[in-house]
C-alpha cells in the first residue's frame, strides 16, 4: 500500500518546512532543501529528524579536457 496522495500533500520536512516528495525506489520521502530522508516504514512515514539520513548532494561527473 502506496502513502496517499492527500497525505503527501500535507507532509513536509520536519526540520526546514519544505514539502517532501517520495524517493525513487519508494523507501523514504526526500526534502530536496536539505536533503533528508525519512524512512517509510510499514507504509507509514517516519517524520522524524533523528530517523533521518542526508544524502549526499548529486554532482555531475567531471568532464576531461
Amino acid at each position: 500500500m502506496a502513502i496517499s496522495k492527500e497525505l503527501l500533500d500535507i507532509l513536509v520536512c520536519p526540520l526546514c518546512k519544505t514539502p517532501v516528495k517520495p524517493t525513487p525506489a519508494g523507501d523514504g520521502l526526500k526534502c530536496d532543501t536539505c536533503r533528508r530522508v525519512y524512512p517509510i516504514r510499514g507504509d507509514i512515514p517516519v517524520m522524524l529528524i533523528d530517523e533521518s539520513r542526508v544524502e549526499q548532494e548529486d554532482r555531475e561527473p567531471a568532464t576531461q579536457s
